[in-house]
């Protein structure tokens, strides 16, 4: 089986100097690709050389909704320059979105609608941070109507706010909350679904999952991620691996 984690970030601080094991480790479970995007414009531009020197990376720019203290007035602009030009090193535009508990909801809603018209423009998929805002992030897709779909990442919600997803042509991120007893109501979602609408995601360093609470996530724990959408799902394993693998090749054009 293969995989591709599409969400992670490598890039960070918390795997220097371990980076050649991680990846080894990983690629002994099949994890072959990582989907690594940007969350400041300064970081945005040093993922072009990290790719250079890692294969099986993919990069995408964006400016994250969590680091909005640090975003300068021009700082899309110039994302947007750097996008343009590097065109072809790109597989998205992200990490972008809306986060509630975040200061300035009316910013961050404007930097995020920029996203999707870049995005638009470049014909590339969405990589879309939610938190406590699935509705503001719905009012900025009618306000410019994405056309390239994306991944929802880190997807925690209801099956009528997954299909309101899929109809406008993204995936869903599954990532590390499904291996939580509690999340019932996300597992329930992600059951219903069609399965070409879902791909795997550690988001690591973050999103730790069940059992290892305060500790570095890792890319190898995809395959945990796997092993409980497998459980909470009626088709087979095989099934499974060869869908998600396939929606995440499709999705980044990998």
């Amino acid at each position: 089986m293969q995989f591709i984690d599409t969400h992670c970030h490598l890039d960070f601080d918390e795997f220097k100097g371990d980076f050649q094991n991680l990846v080894y480790r990983a690629n002994r479970l099949g994890i072959q690709g990582f989907v690594v995007p940007g969350v400041t414009l300064k970081q945005s531009l040093t993922l072009l050389d990290f790719k250079q020197h890692n294969p099986g990376v993919y990069i995408a720019f964006g400016l994250h909704p969590y680091f909005m203290a640090e975003h300068r007035e021009h700082d899309f602009e110039q994302l947007k320059s750097l996008a343009i030009e590097h065109r072809k090193q790109l597989v998205a535009i992200g990490e972008c979105g809306i986060d509630a508990s975040i200061a300035d909801l009316e910013k961050q809603q404007t930097l995020f609608v920029g996203h999707i018209k870049l995005a638009n423009e470049l014909s590339l998929p969405l990589i879309v941070h939610h938190r406590q805002s699935h509705h503001l992030i719905m009012q900025a897709f009618k306000q410019v109507q994405p056309k390239w779909g994306g991944v929802i990442h880190a997807f925690s919600g209801s099956l009528q706010q997954a299909q309101a997803y899929i109809k406008l042509g993204f995936k869903l991120g599954v990532g590390g909350t499904i291996t939580y007893e509690r999340a019932n109501k996300t597992k329930q979602a992600l059951a219903q679904v069609p399965l070409d609408s879902l791909v795997l995601e550690t988001d690591a360093p973050s999103m730790p999952l069940a059992g290892y609470q305060g500790q570095i996530n890792l890319p190898e724990r995809l395959k945990a991620v796997f092993d409980c959408l497998v459980a909470i799902r009626n088709e087979s394993e095989p099934e499974i691996a060869k869908q998600v693998y396939a929606s995440s090749c499709s999705l980044f054009k990998i």
